[in-house]
Formats: structure tokens, sequence, C-alpha cells
């Protein structure tokens, strides 16, 4: 049998959920697989859980520096000073997973190129639906398929925040902070609730899904913390719920990529996707729709992940490296970036109360050629109106433009929500 030396670096929630699963799930490998992962070496400053004090280091030189070790884990997250560690044991030749998808979707080129240098492998299927086996099964499955699109929800903290929203009425900051008690936010929730996890994550996806390597700064940003009770209750009204998707959609050339909320029918295979769950549809033009789903985050399912990485690699007798061009600071010169998508628009503005206010903002829509399919009135506050628009397909840059200049009329009280519609 062969056997396999593994080291963790890093051991907070995800290391030790690494280390608890294999230590229940060694002998079942081993039967599976044929493959014997014994952890050889732990380095962390701190251990919170228990281990074998024989295990535990203290420098990333003890790793990289040792010949018995075939595969490092890095668990510890972040840019600094993890790149710099992992990069010393991928110029050590060793095999590194991670589950780092920050790192992954800044780096990758660098780390890939040290990787080659060496002949070591660079394994992150948990950098993006921690447990759910997307680009594994993109690189190993679906190499018959051009795709197409993908859509996403691969933030479990939104997921979870506007699923009780929906389900329980309950305001944005109320959910937000049993989020933060439960553990599915942490303290400072800027990196899930303003969308950059997810935008890191489908900057990873999209490089898989279409074969060309997407930079963080070609992907249009917007998180949920704008989403009010009452937009909630509007769009179920309207036949929706409201989902933080990431986007992503090839045609030809052209690219469009974007984190957003969004509206979609509660019809649509996304709709049900609750709580902390992620989900990913993928079109592919031989096999159509595909979908896979199940929990985004956690130890244990991250874990799963990082360890079905640990498998593969040790399998390999030659590591495989991205196939496109995968260079930082290149883009391939084929691609065209299309920021200016089209789609419907949920439009909430504030609008104070006098006689052709309403007037006045259509002939702005118009201006901008922007076509209202449905205009409602919800009462009156301190003589201020509530108007909610939902557009027909239009520019992104059309509406865009058109809510500046709302933002600037003298009959706008407040322009309170843009929200795009996705139909498909």
């Amino acid at each position: 049998m062969k056997k396999v030396n593994v080291a963790i670096m890093g051991f907070g929630t995800v290391g030790t959920g690494v280390y608890k699963v294999l230590e229940k799930e060694k002998k079942n490998i081993e039967e599976k697989e044929g493959i014997s992962l014994n952890i050889a070496k732990v380095y962390s400053r701190h251990f919170h859980y228990n281990i074998p004090d024989i295990l535990k280091v203290y420098s990333v030189d003890d790793i990289s520096e040792d010949p018995d070790i075939d595969i490092v884990i890095e668990t510890i997250g972040g840019i600094e000073p993890t790149k710099d560690l992992v990069l010393q044991c991928l110029n050590s030749g060793k095999t590194v997973v991670t589950a780092n998808k920050k790192m992954i979707a800044m780096y990758w080129p660098e780390l890939e190129e040290a990787a080659k240098k060496t002949g070591a492998g660079l394994y992150f299927e948990a950098s993006v639906g921690a447990g759910i086996p997307i680009l594994r099964t993109i690189d190993d499955s679906l190499q018959a398929n051009t795709i197409s699109s993908v859509e996403a929800i691969i933030n479990g903290t939104t997921n979870y925040i506007l699923t009780k929203m929906y389900l329980e009425g309950r305001d944005y900051d109320d959910v937000l902070r049993e989020a933060q008690e439960l553990g599915y936010a942490e303290a400072d929730p800027s990196a899930d609730v303003d969308g950059y996890d997810a935008m890191y994550k489908l900057a990873i996806l999209a490089s898989k899904a279409f074969h060309t390597r997407i930079p963080i700064d070609r992907i249009y940003m917007e998180g949920i913390s704008g989403i009010k009770k009452k937009d909630i209750q509007f769009a179920s009204d309207f036949g929706y719920v409201i989902k933080l998707l990431a986007i992503a959609r090839k045609n030809g050339k052209k690219i469009e990529l974007r984190v957003h909320p969004a509206m979609i029918s509660k019809q649509h295979p996304l709709a049900n996707v609750l709580d902390s769950y992620n989900a990913i549809l993928l079109n592919g033009n031989a096999i159509g729709d595909i979908m896979v789903y199940g929990r985004g985050a956690g130890d244990f399912p991250t874990a799963s992940a990082v360890l079905s990485d640990v498998i593969y690699a040790a399998q390999k007798t030659k590591h495989k490296y991205a196939s496109f061009k995968n260079n930082m600071g290149e883009l391939s010169e084929e691609l065209e970036f299309n920021t200016n998508w089209q789609n419907p628009f949920y439009i909430r503005l504030d609008l104070l109360e006098r006689p052709g206010v309403l007037s006045k903002v259509t002939k702005i829509m118009g201006d901008h050629n922007i076509s209202l399919n449905l205009v409602m009135q919800k009462g009156l506050k301190k003589e201020a109106a509530t108007i909610v628009f939902l557009t027909y397909p239009s520019n992104e840059k059309d509406v865009q433009a058109a809510i500046q200049e709302l933002k600037l009329s003298e009959v706008v009280k407040k322009v309170s929500a843009v929200i795009r519609i996705i139909e498909d």
C-alpha cells in the first residue's frame, strides 16, 4: 500500500476539521483507494485541539525541509504570510492542497509557476463551494462540453441572511447579528456581505469553466447590505426571491462577470437553495443544464474537498496544470469583457408627493431607453410616495445613467433600491 506523508499548515477550524475527518476515515480511505495517509506534522501558532506533541511544529521550515513530507495542506487562509509559506513549500517540491480562494483568485499564476518548476502539484477544489465537487467536475467530467454560463450561490452567509429575511420577514441587521452569533458571519462581515468572497470564487470557477484566466478586477461586484425587508416582500409579491448570485456568461469572445443581488423566479433551480447551502448551475453545449448542491462552508464539508484533493494528488505520478494561458497580468487577446449586460430591473423610489412627479420620473427613464413593464404606488409617508418600477430588459449603462439623473432630480427624495432581475 502506498504511504503518503501529509503536513497540515494552519490548525484553526478547517485544519482541525481535516485532522478529525482523516482520523475517522483513514481505514476507509485505505480500503477504497489503496493509499495510507499519514499526518506527519502540523504547523500552527496555537493548538486548540489536542494532538500528539510529536506532530507539532512551530516553523514551516520543519515542513518544507523535511524530505519525507509529500503533501502540504494549507488551511491558514488570507494572503500574508500564507502565500510566501505556500511558495516556500512549492519551491521545495511539496505538493500543496489549499482551500484559500482569495490567494488562488489573486495569485494562481505565480503559485502554479512555482509548482511547475519543481514538478509539485497545486490543488484547490475546496476553494469554491467547500465540499461541493465542482472544479474537478469541470476538469474531469465535462471535458466534452463548451460551457456557456454559470449561475451560482457560492456564499453561505449571504444566502442564510436572505433566506431568513424571506421566510421570517426579518430585517437585514437583525439577521446579520444572528448569523454572527451562530458563527455563519465574521465580526467584520464585509468579505461576505459586500460580495468579495463570491467574487474570488467566481474568478476561479469562471476560469475553469471558460478555459481562460479571469482576474478579479474584471468582475462587477455589489453586496446585499442595501436589501430591505420591503424589497424581499415586493419580490415575493411579483413571484421572485432575492439571492446573491455569481454570474458568468460567455458568448463567442464576449464574457460577462458579475456578483450582485438578483431577483429570480420562484421556479428557478436556485430559488429553493436555502440557509447556508450553496449551488452552482452550469450550462454545457452537450450536457445542457447541470446543478451541484451542498454545504458551501464549514469544517467537515471543506475537509471533505481538501482530502479529496490529497487523495487525487497522491495517485498522480505527474501533476496537471492549467492548459490555458495562466500568467499574471496577461489575458487572452481574443476576449472581450462585456459590462453592458441586459436584463429587467426592479427600481424602488421615494418620490415627493406633488402633481406631475410620476411623469417627470418616467420621462427620465424614457430618455435613457428604459421601458416600464409595471408601475406601482405603495402609500404615502411624510409627504413622500413609494413607487416601484419593473422594467423591460434594459442595458446596464442606460439604467445606471438614469439612476444618476434620478438622484439629482428635485422630485426624487431617494433612490431606495435597484435590483436586477434574472429571467433565464
